[in-house]
């Protein structure tokens, strides 16, 4: 029988998963948002770092992570799809929706300028860049599928993971995983 692991991501600070769109003049980079226009973590960005956490900790053989995780094939290049699905991150139903109906969701965004400053202490020509980010907030995720021998390796690569997104070397995305809740499905 499969099981789920629910769980919840807590920021710490700001954070940014990039759309990899801008907002012309104002921002270089938006962040990642549902039909709500609410920020979330995808599930690959959450599967790429749980499986870099399982490889790194030497959690399982590299056989055994191809086929929780999928694999590419360095010839073909042909993908093959991991057993294990990864859902999005996001804030939780009844906050969501708080935060929609009284028309918070401003509130949940910030805008992060940085430039290069040249040895002459000058700013850089056209290196002026901004980033929208998210506020430190708890998001609500899950992943399925999960045997019974793959629930503690998991939690434990959750546990690895202490930043998530852009910039996590100057201080975003700084986070730890909690509340696991295995149930089965």
């Amino acid at each position: 029988m499969t099981k789920q692991i629910k769980y919840t991501i807590r920021f710490y600070s700001e954070w940014h998963c990039g759309s990899g769109l801008g907002a012309g003049a104002e921002v270089d980079a938006l962040v990642v948002k549902d039909r709500q226009h609410m920020p979330y973590v995808p599930g690959k960005t959450i599967k790429g770092l749980l499986r870099e956490a399982v490889e790194e900790l030497s959690l399982l053989s590299p056989e055994r992570i191809k086929e929780l995780f999928g694999h590419t094939n360095p010839v073909t290049h042909q993908m093959t799809e991991g057993r294990l699905y990864f859902k999005n991150a996001v804030l939780e139903k009844t906050e969501s929706e708080a935060i929609v109906t009284r028309g918070l969701r401003k509130y949940l965004y910030r805008t992060k300028a940085s430039t290069k400053i040249e040895d002459t202490g000058i700013a850089a020509e056209h290196s002026l860049r901004s980033i929208e980010t998210v506020v430190p907030c708890d998001l609500q995720a899950v992943v399925m599928d999960v045997q019974d021998d793959e629930v503690e390796v998991l939690m434990n690569a959750m546990r690895y993971v202490k930043r998530i997104g852009m910039n996590r070397n100057r201080g975003l995305g700084r986070c730890d995983f909690m509340n696991f809740k295995v149930e089965e499905i």
